[in-house]
Formats: structure tokens, sequence, C-alpha cells
């Protein structure tokens, strides 16, 4: 990728930004104006759900996909097509006058989101290449998803309440429109070795990993309705490790994988997006589970909680915009990762002993504020799973990380609000008040998703281990890379011999 001045970067940087900004909140901004929703359009209760699975199940299963393609392609060209893709169906959701269309628009959405964001990471990364420069960009970057998802959680309410549920879409045509056109000047060009590089594309791949992962987002998604114990849940999730695990074997074995698995033998790759899976699974039952007890326990109306939650916002992003860079660049990644999943610990820890009648001013301020954790936590997480990628495989890796995010939100929410609502369904059969009941429901989630997070910290501990170059750590993963490489290279040669011979007596 050619060099880019430094007021050419910090527009590119902003344009990322943004675009990583619509995809949170488009992710959040629904779920505040979703009763709204249901009345205009007449959506039945199960049905309504889809509002929210039709793009997530989309955004999580494309996201891979997206960022090897925009590897081959060039990554402008596809944050530029997945931009104009959102943009577009955010005015057919706008316009959508049938639950149909709403599905079908909140579907288009989600492919939107994934091609735009799957490779925002990837021409970050290519862009700033300095370790301080680098740390500052990815504080920018995560601050706007971590907060994006309480500012959507305020302006969908504010939207809903003074205008309609119409204009929580409309609000993305400006938005998508200035992104686009000044990416067009922003973002450097790059071009990639095209869809034949290797002996061309690998569809069957694509459709294996595609397939796998659709399957098993809408397996876990629909775990709250079917159980997780049920055929239904069981027999897809049997289906989307058969396909993943085919996807997997197919991409060890081929000469132009659509994965190549060297990426994921650095320990930097593989051990961050482990830990994120377990800390986003954790954290994203804060934000939906929190929410919901501000509104069904305490009573808060859907703009008094999106403003509840704000302070979270304001802490994670005056920890990761004001001091996660220096600190990272004074102390590792690895040790300011550590320190702020130990906040983290502490932050789901206290919410296991809320009362049913909390003050918000001693029982969940205190919480908000140590929601600092993250906003430590993912630049020095985001950081780490960049790392180890080289800069042809910059999109993949950054799909791959936006992936692991996206599947431990959706099972995260699954499992521990399938754990909640069991919990109060039998407290409230056994007579106990429904706010007494609920909260109950919720301590037993928290207390899962601070397990969660001990995971979390363990993994990090036992893989994240950086090794400085020269040391024999460091030469052994150099030498298992290479010799990945090699190995790959290898039966590229061998499958091309392999051709020539059978081809020779044709000839």
């Amino acid at each position: 990728m050619p060099t880019t001045s430094a007021p050419s970067r910090s527009l590119a940087l902003g344009v990322l930004a943004t675009g990583m900004l619509m995809t949170v909140l488009d992710g959040s901004i629904v779920t505040v104006a979703m009763p709204a929703i249901q009345s205009d359009l007449g959506f039945t209760p199960a049905g309504l759900s889809w509002t929210v699975n039709a793009y997530l199940i989309a955004f999580g299963s494309l996201l891979l996909l997206a960022g090897r393609l925009g590897d081959l392609i060039g990554r402008r060209r596809m944050f530029l097509a997945g931009t104009a893709v959102f943009t577009a169906a955010s005015l057919l959701a706008g316009v959508a006058a049938s639950p149909g269309v709403l599905i079908a628009a909140r579907f288009l959405q989600g492919v939107g989101s994934a091609m735009a964001s799957a490779v925002s990471l990837g021409i970050l990364v290519t862009l700033f290449t300095e370790a301080r420069e680098r740390a500052r960009a990815i504080a920018v970057f995560s601050f706007t998803g971590a907060a994006g998802a309480s500012i959507g959680q305020v302006l969908g309410g504010v939207l809903t309440d003074a205008l309609t549920w119409n204009w929580i879409f409309f609000i993305n045509l400006p938005i998508g429109v200035a992104t686009l056109l000044v990416a067009l000047r922003a973002l450097p060009a790059d071009r990639g070795p095209g869809l034949r590089a290797g002996g061309g594309a690998d569809v069957l791949g694509a459709l294996l990993v595609t397939a796998g992962l659709m399957t098993g987002i809408y397996a876990v998604v629909k775990i709250e309705e079917y159980g997780a114990a049920s055929a239904h849940t069981l027999g897809l999730g049997a289906l989307s490790l058969a396909l993943l695990a085919g996807f997997a074997v197919r991409q060890a074995r081929i000469a132009n994988p659509l994965m190549p698995l060297r990426i994921l033998r650095s320990r930097s790759v593989s051990g961050a997006n482990l830990v994120q899976m377990l800390m986003v699974a954790a954290l994203f039952s804060f934000q939906v589970l929190v929410a919901l007890h501000l509104q069904k326990v305490l009573a808060y109306g859907a703009a008094e909680t999106g403003l509840a939650m704000l302070p979270a916002a304001a802490v994670i992003g005056a920890v990761s915009l004001g001091v996660s860079a220096r600190l990272n660049a004074r102390f590792g990644e690895r040790a300011v990762l550590l320190t702020g999943l130990a906040l983290l610990v502490v932050m789901l820890g206290l919410l296991t002993r809320l009362p049913v009648h909390a003050s918000y001013a001693t029982d969940l301020l205190p919480v908000m504020l140590l929601a600092a954790g993250f906003g430590l936590a993912l630049p020095a997480l985001t950081s780490l799973g960049m790392s180890g990628a080289k800069e042809e495989d910059a999109g993949l890796a950054s799909g791959l990380f936006n992936t692991t995010q996206q599947i431990g939100m959706a099972l995260g929410i699954a499992v521990l609000s399938t754990l909640a609502a069991a919990r109060t369904e039998s407290l409230t059969e056994a007579g106990r008040p429904l706010a007494e009941a609920m909260t109950a429901g919720h301590h037993l989630a928290f207390a899962v998703a601070t397990g969660l997070l001990a995971a979390a910290f363990a993994v990090a501990v036992t893989v994240l281990r950086r090794p400085k170059s020269g040391r024999p750590e460091a030469q052994e993963e150099e030498r298992g890379e290479k010799l990945g490489q090699e190995q790959e290279q290898g039966q590229g040669q061998a499958k091309g011999r392999k051709r020539e011979r059978v081809a020779a007596p044709a000839a």
C-alpha cells in the first residue's frame, strides 16, 4: 500500500472509525425502538426478534469471507462497496411498510456492515506502521466500537420518542453518503492479487465457511426459543461444526486457500481471538441485562436507561483515547490487557450482589466506572490480534477478529439470557415477586459472565506471551510459521506436478 501523509491518515482513520460507529450503532439502536416497530408493522413477538437476528446472522457469517476477499480484490474497494450497500439498505429499512421488507433490509444491512468492517482493521494497520501511532489509531477505533452501543441506546430512544422509529434508519443516510465521499479521497488505493491468484478463488471453501457460520449463529440466536439441549439446537450445532471442520480440512489441503491456516499459527492472533470471544460474551450480557434490569426492575424509561449507561461509555472513551496508547507503549499490551480484564472481573462481580431496590449512585455508578477496564483491554487486545498478521493477510486477520467478536456476542447473549430467564421463571413459579426473581436471574447470568472473564484472564496469562525477537521462544514461533508456509508451497508445487503428469499423455 502506498505511503500516505499524516493529515490523510488522520482523515482515513476518521472514515474507518465512522464506519465502525455506524455498524455498532445499528446493532443496538434497534433494540430501543422494537416496541414501536412491532406496533406499527404488526410483527408477532417471535417475528420481532428477526429485526435483530437477520442483521446478526448476515454480519457474523460474512466477516471472514469479506476480509479475505478484501485482501484479494483490494480492501479500499471492499470498504466502499460495503458502505454503499449498508447505506442503501438503511433507506430500504426506513421506508419498510411490512415485516418481510424490514427483515430483508436488516439482512442487507448486515451484509454491508460485514463488507466494510471486515477490512477496516486491515486498512488501519497498513496505514499506521509505527508502534506508537498504531496504538493511538487502534485506541480511537476501539473507542468508537465500545461507545457506539451506549450511544445507540440513547439515540434510538430519542429518535423514536421525538420522531418515529423510521428515523433510526434514516439517520444512516447522510452519515453513509458523507463517509463514502470522504473515503474516496482519504483511503489509499490498494491492489490485491485478484481472485485468480494462486489458481482462482476457493469457491467451495467460501460456501463451507459461510454456511457453517450462518448455521451456527442461527442455532445460537434461537437458543432462548428452543433451549440449549433441544434437538433443534444440537442438530444445527453439529451441522455447523461439520461444515466448519470441512472448511478447515480443505484449507489445509488446497494450494489456494481462502484462509491460509498459517495465520492461526501465531500465538498472538489465535490467543487474542480466543480472549476476545470470552470477553465479549461476558460484556455484551452486561450491556443487555443491565439495560433490561434498569427498565424492568427499576422502571427506567428508554432514554433514562441510555443516559444511565453513558458513564460507562464516557470512561471507556477517556481511558482508550487518553491513556491506553501510552500505557501499551510503556508496559506492553499484555500487561495492560491483564489489568483491564481484572477491572472487568470486579465490575461483573459487583453485579452479582446487585440489590432489588438498587440505588444508582451507590450500586450502579461504581459498576459503570469500572467499565474503564474495557477501554484498557480492547485496544491492547486489538493490537495483539493484528500484530501477528502479515500485510497480505491483514484483511483476513481483521475479518477473523471481527468474526470472533460477533460469535462471542451471539453466544454470550443467547446463553446468559437463557440462564437468566430460566432462573427468573423458576422463582416466579415458586411464588417470588417478579422484581426479586428477575434480580436473582440476572445474578446468575452475571456470575457466569464473571467466570468467562476469569477464563479470558487465564488464557491471556498462558497464551498471550510476547517473546522478544531473538529469544528461543520467538525463534521457535518464527520457525513454525516458516515451516507452515513451506508446507503450503510444497503442497501447491506437488499438485502442479501431478497435474502436469496427468496432462502429459494427452499431449
